[in-house]
Formats: C-alpha cells, structure tokens, sequence
C-alpha cells in the first residue's frame, strides 16, 4: 500500500464490532460500559498503541461512503430526550486529514471536511476504552444505496489497514428493534437472529453476513432498518479466515436489542 504514507507498517492490528445499545451505556456503571473499559486496557497491553482508529457508526449514512478529514471532529450529540449529563459528554479526540485522504484514495472514499465528526455511535463506545482521547480517530459512514454486499467488500479493503496501525471498529448492534423495546425477556426472533450471526462467525461463513435478507421476516424484525447491521459487515470483511475469534457482552437488552460484540484477532 504505497500511498499509506501517513501510517507506518506495524503488528497486525485486531477488528472489533461493538453492540453500542442505548446511548446512556456511556454515563453509566453498567456490564457493557465495565466492558468496553476493560477492552480499552486490554489492547493498550497487548499492542502497540493505535496510529489511528477507524470507525464505522450505524449512524452516519450517506450517498457513496466517505471519511472524516477534519483535523478536530466535533462530539455529535445525535439524540433526544436523554439527561443533559449525556449531552454534556465531549471527545475531543484528533483527526487525522492527511491519514483520511490516503486511505480514501485506497478504498474509493470521499471526504468530509466540515459537516460531520464523530456521532454517538463513535465516542459513546471510544471513550469508555480510551478515556484520554488520544489516538486519532476517522469515521466512515455507510453508503445507503450500496448492496449489504458491498459493505462487506468494503470491509475486505479496508483489511490492509491493520497493518499499518489501524484498529478498526464496527459499532451497531447485531439485533436492533427500537419499536418493539420493553421489559422482560428477549423476544424469540431477536435470539434467533443474534444465534443466525453468532453461527456464521463460529463457522468462518463471514460473507454469508450479508445475505441476512434471505430470512425474509425474521431479518426484518430484527432489522426494520438495517444500519446497525451494516458496521458488523464492515468489520467481518476486515478479518481473516485464520484470525481468532471471541465474543462479549453475549446478551439482550429491552427485549429487542442484542448487544453480542466480536473481537477477531491475528493468530500469528
């Protein structure tokens, strides 16, 4: 990749997909919050400390994909009726516009200089893990007119970027329903749906992720809108058939959310 002059060669660096849930995970004292803490420290242990992070939000959506390039991405507070505790939330983590151009120029991206930065989906899962805000930090957004089987191809080219310092992470969720929320067991197709994913992943069928249409009625209870279903494309086309794999927070939230996250890594 010789046009990745911004970013230098290093160990190969892990995917994540993240089930980010409700916004309020990142205020408060709660498993996933705990979970994504613990995640943080464990990295920083176990590699070397990130060039970059590049992240792929459900809740960017765009006509073509494009990056962020600014050199300081504002904190987007892109929700409503939540304690003003959350909304006072800031992550004043560094862009990186010279990293963003070389690898839009590999990927078939464009730029965003101005208008976005990093929306909840983003910083509601990076600051709990990297509490200092100091790894530069990229968004992709989602093409909403590309096939579910081009987000994943985008994943696949994004992949070389684990070589050059780049953690990438997915942040959706693998069931997302908020109009069939409530209290009390998870309903029968969110589990189905969740154990759907969870297989594919088990058996290495990473690209069988994106024919979830194929359910028929099972994926559109799980996915009325599927954009918190395509960062998990992302990230499967980002990880390698010999990678190690291993899940977290393996429940269900308010009946209809399943908050499964993935971590694959390089055996090597």
């Amino acid at each position: 990749m010789k046009t990745l002059a911004s970013l230098k060669p290093s160990v190969r660096m892990p995917v994540l997909f993240l089930g980010h849930g409700s916004p309020m995970n990142v205020i408060l004292d709660n498993d996933y919050r705990r979970s994504w803490q613990a995640l943080g420290k464990e990295l920083l242990a176990r590699y070397p400390k990130p060039q970059l992070i590049l992240c792929i939000s459900a809740h960017w959506l765009t006509k073509g994909w494009y990056l962020t390039a600014m050199e300081k991405p504002k904190t987007i507070h892109d929700f409503g009726g939540f304690p003003q505790e959350l909304f006072a939330q800031q992550y004043p983590a560094a862009g990186a516009p010279e990293a963003a151009r070389d690898i839009a120029s590999q990927i078939g991206a464009g730029l965003d200089q101005a208008k976005w930065g990093l929306d909840h989906g983003s910083w509601g899962v990076l600051k709990p893990m990297f509490p200092d805000a100091d790894i530069p930090v990229v968004q992709l957004s989602l093409d909403w007119d590309a096939h579910p089987t081009k987000h994943f191809e985008m994943g696949k080219k994004l992949s070389v970027l684990r070589d050059h310092g780049v953690l990438i992470v997915g942040s959706g969720n693998t069931v997302h329903n908020l109009g069939m929320m409530g209290q009390g067991a998870p309903h029968d197709w969110n589990v189905q749906f969740d154990t759907f994913v969870k297989t594919q992943i088990d058996n290495g069928s990473l690209a069988e992720l994106a024919n979830f249409q194929d359910l028929g009625a099972l994926a559109k209870q799980a996915h009325p809108s599927y954009d918190h279903y395509l960062p998990l494309l992302h990230a499967a086309g980002a990880a390698d058939e010999q990678d190690s794999v291993r899940f977290f927070n393996e429940t269900y939230d308010l009946r209809s959310l399943a908050m499964r996250s993935v971590v694959w890594e390089s055996k090597s």
